[in-house]
């Protein structure tokens, strides 16, 4: 018994480290994004443990969702940004590429910036990653 208690406990701090924060659904566990969001100069920053294809496309599905105007995409090799207005106010997203599966989404709201609007495209990035 105190052998399985000890392997719970180091299960846990494993996950715990890892950096990946999953979400329980129906009973299976799920991963968003990496758990840690970097607010810096403006920008809203995770990484998404998705193909760039994936993110990118998500990153669309949110900016259609959100019934944006004067949408302007532009999509490289491993780089994209999609600059749109949503709400009455200039957003911005970057999408860069990192790894296979890690791929680093920025978003911006406004000139300054402004975290909960931004947190919120976030949510809908993820919502349209885990569909």
């Amino acid at each position: 018994m105190k052998r399985v208690k000890w392997l719970m406990i180091l299960m846990f701090g494993a996950l715990m480290l890892s950096g990946c924060v999953p979400l329980v659904v129906g009973g299976a566990a799920v991963s968003g994004g990496s758990g840690a969001y970097f607010y810096i100069n403006g920008e809203l920053k995770t990484d998404y443990h998705y193909s760039f294809d994936k993110a990118w496309s998500a990153c669309e599905k949110t900016v259609a969702y959100m019934n944006a105007t004067d949408v302007m995409p532009v999509k490289e090799i491993s780089k994209g940004t999609i600059n749109a207005v949503i709400d009455g106010e200039k957003v911005h997203f970057v999408v860069e590429y990192k790894a296979k599966n890690l791929t680093a989404v920025a978003i911006r709201v406004g000139m300054l910036g402004n975290k909960s609007a931004s947190q919120r495209l976030h949510d809908k990035v993820v919502y349209f990653l885990l569909k």
